[in-house]
């Protein structure tokens, strides 16, 4: 098949989109497919041939990347651009992904996770990797998810939906409740999140937080083991135990570096039987009450008490070869080749229906 894998854009989670696209591309390409790595928001402003060539460019057009420690400079991505337009949309990106028998998104975050590129190619015909976009949408919105879920017997923290600017942090310290968890309504990977014990910490939270929006929810801090659950084809795989570097929360570089920078990622979690079972239960229920398709990823709380509490859902999460993802598939006995191109059929499928 021809593939087009969309990564890069220009969220907050370029750098790690950059990685889990070019991952994807090269290993669709030794699954045999005619596979091309296309950065969303520079598009194929490089490439002077004609786009059908693309698809056979030995190298699928995958450069060396690697995930860094910082976030990325998006000042610095969008000056580099040589269309200087509002559009992030990349030069001849939807041309050559009419071209495609499927675009893998390998995105993350804002452009990629919310529904739009999924609106878009659905509108041109093309099909594309994982959820729809509504329910791509509702799944971003950590309020929104929240609102759908807990109707439906899911178990989340006490939480509230806040829109800011600096003018109110003064108010908003004396009334808001300490430990507690704020994070940015649409982030992911970590960014735009704070775990505040204090309320001088809780200051300072909602002043970095503003870096990144603000527009956030604020939820009741629950103690226990971070757990998260990927789901495939309607079915969930091994739980994965979180462990963050002693001292430190589970923040961007905890979750993308190794070493002592790196959280200890430990598949298949250490839990009970029963434990497992409601683990893998609560992130079925998410994936068919937000109508999720294909595959996704819940994290969790698991309290004292082995009580289940629902943090976020994410719809396109890592597809790295050491992603969470991966390490629960070959648990299950699937490679990392085998579960990119398992993906690409199984979505096939779900737009075909």
């Amino acid at each position: 098949m021809k593939i087009v894998v969309l990564g890069g854009g220009v969220s907050t989670e370029r750098n790690v989109a950059q990685v889990t696209a070019t991952s994807v591309c090269q290993a669709l390409r030794r699954r045999g497919h005619q596979a091309v790595y296309v950065d969303m928001f520079l598009g194929m402003e490089n490439y002077d041939k004609p786009l059908e060539e693309a698809f056979s460019e030995p190298d699928g057009l995958c450069g060396a990347v690697e995930i860094r420690t910082e976030a990325p400079n998006l000042r610095a991505v969008w000056e580099s651009r040589k269309d200087q337009s509002p559009s992030r949309l990349g030069k001849n990106v939807i041309e050559i992904c009419a071209l495609a028998d499927c675009v893998f998104l390998g995105l993350h975050g804002r452009d990629g996770e919310d529904g739009k590129i999924q609106a878009i190619l659905e509108m041109i015909g093309v099909p594309y990797t994982g959820s729809g976009p509504l329910a791509s949408a509702l799944a971003m919105d950590k309020a929104m998810a929240k609102r759908v879920l807990e109707p439906q017997g899911l178990r989340t923290p006490a939480w509230q939906e806040l829109f800011f600017e600096e003018e109110d942090i003064p108010k908003l310290v004396e009334t808001l409740s300490v430990p507690c968890a704020v994070k940015i309504i649409n982030g992911g990977s970590s960014l735009g999140v704070e775990l505040p014990e204090t309320k001088e910490e809780l200051k300072l939270a909602l002043e970095r937080i503003l870096e990144y929006g603000n527009h956030v929810i604020v939820e009741e801090k629950i103690y226990g083991r971070e757990l998260t659950v990927p789901v495939l084809d309607g079915r969930a795989l091994s739980p994965i135990e979180v462990v963050p570097p002693e001292g430190a929360g589970f923040d961007y570089v905890a979750k993308y570096q190794s070493g002592a920078l790196g959280a200890r990622e430990i598949c298949p979690a250490s839990i009970t039987t029963e434990e497992d079972r409601l683990l893998r239960e609560a992130a079925e229920q998410v994936q068919r009450g937000l109508g999720l398709s294909v595959y996704s990823r819940s994290d969790f709380i698991l309290d004292r008490e082995g009580k289940v509490w629902f943090l976020e859902v994410n719809t396109l999460p890592g597809m790295t070869p050491n992603s969470l993802i991966p390490r629960a598939a070959r648990v299950e006995g699937l490679s990392y080749d085998e579960l990119c191109e398992k993906i690409v059929l199984l979505s096939l499928k779900e737009r075909r229906e």
